[in-house]
């Protein structure tokens, strides 16, 4: 194209990226990619290809790590681990200062073997992907400065095996390895088979900034390499990728005591209300669907547009479609690149080619002779029960439908397993900010799309994985109480054959406010220590715990509540408890002989902390560099179902209930196994303190009858087991149906504060708004 004819079309002129520095880097290290193990490199093999998706060309070699290989590189990150950590904050945080420096000192080596490599358009990799990795690394070194000081009572998580996505390869190590290091952590990374020359490059990196040798370690390989270190000798596994991977590796970890967090797949709503700004909606969509050419977890990739303006929209954006420009990844004038590899190209193709359902729009622009490319598409008409519409493509797809209402919205947009990201689009900030906390998602942007800093969580809910990444709650995941938990022994009922004293009093369960007679039509004789008949506690089925789930639906409007209605009721609570401070102290003592004065005291004034607590366990507004703000927002997780410690039969129901209530959130309690009676005891508290039916529910019966139904349930969000009973691996296990969160102490006595309840008694949600012309 000459210059009369760019002047004459008005079309980008070529504005290519050299790559002859990149493929020299590589060169010289005999075009191979292999292992960094414990500040060396191991032996390079070829026994993998990695292609230039733009081309199809070899670009490189790969290592595949053996066993013996990964088993190394953990005792090097076991061996660096404590020397490391012992250095303190600010000795760490310098050497994660260094890494920043260095990669935007480097900037251009790593944008262009990310492109070629990755096949992303060279600005993308240039002006988003490098200076956020930077970003993160400076300011995770700001927080290993503060962390001694800010946080004293906790201590790094151990050595962490970390598994990262090829759709950013350099950028989501950065989100892994920076604030592993600023706690104290070591690691052991393996890169996507597809993508590991970047990670490459940070090795090198590494060493130049003083690393510690064993501190950052990365292996190199296929699935089977990532499998191998999930199994391998590690503290913690966090994991970025597809959510069946994640639920494999939900399955693999269950009952291991490995800490995992998981950021997965997402079907993420992007949707435009009938007063929003058209055209800045249809360019938010651009970047929404199609930057990384869709290759994005969070992809704005479910358009739901307001029927008074969906055709309007639609045409808008088809011509905004044809307009895109793809091409060789490399030339700074592309919109659009190469498709990662022919496999995934073959997923979409296949996924796009099987639908029959609503109109399929290709955008009217050419592609490249050679290569992983696949054009603009937009399907529109569809149904919100649709394959398309519950389907992550992962490509450069858009599906569409339309709604009526706001609240019609809601719901379209909620339903779906996932619950990654939305945007919302509108002129009217009252109807945004309506909006996005309804809507079933970690992170929501208002009137934008794909805005992420490291000062600001970013993570799932449902099936998009658990845990956050970014803030201090991305740092907190690398880190544990500084406790050494005491094993819990189990403690047998106590037996007997005496009768009852005076008139029997028939324990009941209690769901939807009502006490209720077991399903399974059985109960349990309860003894004193000296062998008096105390009670009857009933035995809870999976009847009854269904019966509890759907009480637990029902009130759903408790999440809705404010933190001053929910602390006064915990307050209620507390007042009558105390009023009957004397009867429930007698009854702990009759069935475990110990007085129980104490424990009732400790129940009524954790019942008034977490009432404190209710309104006053605040979000923050992050400091993120955008004109606008970004809210880290708590909100409850949802569904609880919680198995009580054994050992205190009032203070083990009463803790964790008013930690779960106090946030907003319905919880199904399984009361203490040997000494149930206090709970059946203290739903009549319950009944005259004004809580709401279902927002309280009380089983008792054996742990681990009911452990895998709860843990199994797909109405339950979370499940806590404080039980002394062998539950944890199958809560783990079961937990990865619906990949809920778990929070489980292997049979040990973790002893949680406050804070430890309450944070896992929410979700961190970030709401993006911007302000400002």
């Amino acid at each position: 194209m000459t210059i009369k004819d760019i002047f004459d079309t008005m079309d980008y002129g070529a504005a290519p990226e050299s790559s002859a520095e990149a493929m020299a880097w590589l060169a010289d290290r005999g075009g191979i990619a292999g292992p960094f193990i414990d500040g060396t490199w191991g032996p390079l093999r070829d026994d993998i290809t990695i292609i230039n998706p733009a081309t199809n060309e070899r670009l490189a070699g790969l290592t595949k790590c053996t066993n013996t290989e990964i088993k190394e590189a953990v005792k090097a990150a076991r061996r660096a681990q404590p020397k490391w950590e012992k250095q303190g904050g600010p000795a760490r945080a310098r050497v994660l200062y260094a890494l920043a420096r260095l990669i935007q000192k480097n900037s251009r080596l790593l944008a262009v073997m990310e492109s070629l490599d990755n096949g992303k358009p060279i600005r993308e990799a240039r002006d988003i992907d490098i200076p956020l990795a930077a970003r993160h690394f400076y300011y995770h070194a700001g927080l290993a400065q503060l962390l001694d000081e800010e946080q004293p009572d906790r201590q790094a998580i151990g050595v962490c095996g970390q598994i990262i996505p090829w759709n950013f390869p350099l950028l989501m190590l950065a989100w892994k390895i920076a604030p592993a290091l600023a706690a104290g952590c070591t690691v052991v990374l393996k890169p996507a088979e597809y993508t590991s020359l970047s990670a490459m490059i940070f090795a090198e990196l590494c060493q130049q900034a003083g690393v510690p040798k064993g501190v950052i370690n990365i292996i190199t390989g296929d699935g089977e390499t990532g499998e191998a270190l999930v199994n391998a000798d590690v503290d913690k596994i966090a994991f970025t990728g597809s959510t069946a991977v994640g639920r494999r590796i939900r399955k693999a970890t269950a009952g291991t005591g490995k800490a995992l967090t998981l950021e997965l797949g997402g079907k993420s709503p992007y949707i435009v209300f009938d007063d929003a700004d058209i055209d800045s909606a249809v360019e938010g969509l651009v970047d929404a669907i199609w930057f990384n050419q869709g290759q994005v977890c969070c992809a704005g990739s479910r358009l739901i547009v307001q029927e008074g303006i969906a055709e309007d929209f639609y045409a808008r954006l088809r011509r905004r479609m044809d307009g895109l420009r793809i091409g060789d990844p490399l030339d700074k004038s592309i919109d659009i690149g190469a498709i990662v590899d022919p496999v995934q190209l073959k997923t979409i193709s296949d996924l796009v080619a099987t639908n029959s359902a609503g109109d399929t729009y290709i955008a009217e622009t050419p592609l490249p002779p050679k290569g992983n490319f696949y054009p603009p598409t937009l399907i529109t008409g569809l149904h919100p029960a649709d394959t398309l519409m519950q389907e992550e493509i992962f490509g450069p797809v858009l599906v569409a439908t339309t709604f009526r209402t706001p609240a019609e919205a809601v719901e379209v947009a909620n339903n779906t397993r996932y619950g990654l990201a939305a945007s919302v689009w509108s002129e009217n900030i009252n109807l945004a900010l309506d909006i996005a906390p309804k809507l079933a998602a970690g992170i929501v942007w208002v009137n934008g799309t794909n805005m992420m800093d490291a000062a600001a969580p970013f993570g799932g809910i449902r099936e998009s994985g658990f845990g956050r990444e970014g803030g201090w709650e991305g740092l907190t995941a690398y880190t544990k109480p500084n406790v050494k938990p005491k094993a819990l022994k189990p403690i047998a009922p106590y037996s007997g054959n005496g009768a009852a004293l005076g008139l029997d009093r028939t324990a009941k369960l209690y769901i939807g406010g009502k006490q209720a007679r077991p399903d399974s039509g059985y109960s349990r004789a309860i003894y004193g220590p000296k062998g008096a008949l105390l009670g009857q506690a009933p035995e809870a089925n999976r009847k009854d715990l269904r019966n509890a789930v759907e009480a637990m639906n029902a009130a759903k409007g408790w999440s809705k509540t404010s933190g001053h209605l929910r602390a006064q009721i915990l307050y209620y609570i507390g007042e009558n408890l105390s009023a009957r401070a004397a009867e429930f102290a007698a009854r702990i003592k009759d069935m475990t002989g110990k007085s129980g004065t104490e424990e009732v005291d400790h129940a009524i004034n954790t019942l008034f902390t977490f009432a404190a607590w209710a309104d006053k366990y605040d979000g923050a507004a992050r400091g993120v560099p955008f004109r606008g703000t970004a809210l880290a927002m708590h909100e409850p997780v949802g569904n609880l179902a919680v198995f009580c410690e054994s050992h205190w039969p009032l203070l083990s129901l009463v803790s964790p209930m008013a930690a779960a209530v106090s946030m907003g959130n319905r919880v199904t309690l399984m009361a203490s196994e040997p000494f149930p009676l206090a709970a059946t005891d203290f739903y009549q508290v319950l009944e005259t303190s004004d809580v709401p039916a279902g927002v309280v529910n009380i089983l008792t019966g054996t742990h681990a009858d009911l452990a895998p139904q709860a843990a199994g349930h797909a109405d339950i969000d979370a499940v806590w087991s404080f039980s002394p009973a062998d539950i944890s691996a199958v809560i783990e296990r079961e937990a990865a149906g619906n990949l809920k969160r778990t929070w489980v102490n292997y049979g040990k006595d973790h002893a949680p504060g406050a804070r430890d309840l309450l944070a896992q008694a929410t979700e961190v949600k970030t709401v993006w708004i911007p302000y400002g012309e």
